[in-house]
């Protein structure tokens, strides 16, 4: 089965709840119609497809949202908060005072996933989870809408990323705390778990202070077949052949799996020991076929002398968390509260 772009549905109907079932089998089958054999993309087919919701400057649910255009690289963001706790102030958006001076607001800069390839910053399935995130974190997030594979490789997602991060930190109106400063998280899933560790990386670096990663199945990879990529490709609605094509596509031409935007503590990746490198939750589904990269990403941590917390859930398919119809979903967000908010 190994390299074959056929799934067993029927391998994956067994353990995950009808609804998400659905949901993710409807995005397979968009992704395989999406995809061109000679490493060409749909986009045009890809944004009709693609289901987009606005941002609500008016409250749903606690909840409120808003665009904002970066004038100098062309950037959107598209920024979550709690509602105010005055109704008459709904409808107005404060840019000039700190989310608080005495309390910790977290704000969590989200990259969403897609391989790279798909989706983007207001895409339904992620502005529902970025709802949730602030809903159940009382934190603020910050949504980026990176630039996409094939059009745009490597590194453009990830100096998207670091714009994103600069632009967050240098707002005043996101400062809270005695400190009066930007409490920052990255977090992203699939691709944008990739993302969140590379900025994450240049953040360090630059001595920019990130407080954690969150890394929801991190798309990681590398030359050499893994048990996991053999055991489960194709029976959990992903195959080693899609996996293969994104990477194509993302990394420069003519570059192999071990380049280190894939391979991060691989045979060509760049050490990160001695950095103040932030805390990190990865989050590994037991039934993803890279998941023997992603627990290699967190053996790699570990080595480096940084502090990681595996979250390893055994019966767990990627897009577990979209919907609240299994305990893993509730599991998640408990854990990723937590972790923003450690003091509570």
């Amino acid at each position: 089965m190994a390299g074959s772009n056929e799934v067993n549905l029927n391998e994956s109907k067994r353990v995950v709840p009808l609804n998400t079932w659905v949901l993710i089998s409807n995005f397979k089958l968009a992704y395989n119609i999406l995809r061109r054999a000679d490493g060409t993309f749909n986009r045009e087919l890809a944004e009709f497809l693609d289901r987009k919701v606005q941002a609500n400057i008016i409250p749903v649910d606690g909840v409120f949202s808003f665009d904002h255009v970066d004038r100098a690289t062309g950037l959107l963001n598209r920024v979550y908060q709690p509602a105010p706790a005055n109704e008459a102030q709904y409808g107005i958006v404060e840019l000039e005072k700190p989310l608080s001076t005495t309390k910790i607001v977290p704000v969590i800069i989200f990259f969403h996933g897609g391989s790279f390839t798909h989706s983007s910053a207001n895409s339904a399935i992620y502005d529902t989870f970025c709802r949730r995130l602030v809903s159940i974190c009382k934190a603020v997030v910050v949504s980026v809408n990176y630039r996409r594979s094939p059009e745009h490789r490597y590194p453009c997602a990830y100096d998207d990323g670091w714009n994103a991060l600069k632009w967050v930190k240098s707002r005043t109106w996101l400062q809270s705390g005695k400190d009066s400063k930007v409490h920052v998280y990255l977090a992203g899933d699939s691709s944008g778990g990739n993302i969140a560790h590379h900025v994450a990386v240049k953040a360090a670096e630059a001595e920019v202070e990130v407080l954690g990663n969150i890394l929801l199945h991190p798309m990681f990879a590398g030359q050499k077949r893994t048990e996991s990529e053999l055991r489960l490709d194709a029976k959990y609605f992903v195959t080693i052949q899609d996996r293969d094509w994104y990477w194509r596509a993302f990394l420069p031409e003519g570059e192999d799996r071990d380049h280190p935007a894939c391979n991060p503590f691989g045979p060509r990746g760049t050490s990160i020991e001695g950095l103040k490198f932030p805390k990190s939750l990865v989050v590994v589904a037991g039934l993803d076929l890279v998941q023997d990269w992603q627990l290699a990403y967190v053996e790699g941590l570990q080595n480096s002398g940084q502090k990681v917390k595996l979250l390893y859930l055994k019966e767990a398919t990627i897009g577990f968390y979209f919907l609240p119809n299994n305990d893993h979903f509730y599991c998640l967000f408990e854990e990723i509260n937590n972790f923003v908010n450690p003091n509570c």
